[in-house]
């Protein structure tokens, strides 16, 4: 059925989380961060992927533990919807430009997690969201998600735009990648047979 639901609950966070990879980009999504909504809806859309998350979690003390748990919870979900992963292309990317931002994303998703994060955002702040917490959040989704994602920023200097972009571009390069390839639809797409 290609569609996930999640819960983690830890003295930190509690997230209930549901991805539908056959969706049309529907989402409802509450986590406490008001930019990382922002970057979840406009995931869920540039995906095609419905998804809604909600997290009560301690952003009293900040927003670190719910930006990691929810990409942990993100992860858990794309390997729990891919199933064995019979069919699917398995590799996607996009260049995107968002205004004066240029970036470029590729994905694997090969059963191996690893972040290669070329990000320079320049402020420490998009409202009273802290920026480093992006390569936290990607981080923990690739390690949860069995998957290599490579991030680049080829231009940019406005700091919401460059993480929008790549946001958007992520979602792209993941909607390639879990897409069923009718021509090999009963196939593990591996020289190993599996991911």
């Amino acid at each position: 059925m290609r569609v996930a639901e999640i819960s983690r609950r830890t003295a930190e966070t509690d997230i209930r989380l549901r991805l539908d990879l056959n969706g049309t980009g529907l989402s409802q999504i509450e986590t406490g961060c008001g930019f990382l909504d922002h970057m979840l809806t406009l995931f869920a859309r540039h995906g095609r992927f419905d998804l809604s998350v909600a997290c009560k979690g301690d952003t009293c003390v900040d927003d670190h533990h719910t930006v990691e748990d929810i990409g942990i919870c993100l992860g858990d979900a794309f390997v729990q919807a891919l199933g064995d992963k019979r069919g699917i292309v398995r590799y996607g990317s996009m260049l995107l430009p968002m205004d004066e931002a240029l970036i470029l994303t590729a994905v694997d998703l090969s059963g191996r997690g690893m972040l290669c994060f070329g990000l320079d955002i320049p402020a420490a702040k998009v409202g009273t969201f802290d920026t480093e917490l992006v390569e936290e959040f990607l981080i923990a989704l690739a390690r949860r998600g069995d998957m290599t994602i490579h991030v680049r920023q080829l231009a940019g200097g406005n700091s919401h735009h460059i993480i929008e972009g790549a946001f958007k571009s992520l979602a792209r390069s993941l909607a390639q990648a879990v897409a069923i390839d009718q021509r090999f639809s009963q196939e593990i797409p591996s020289t190993k047979g599996v991911l």
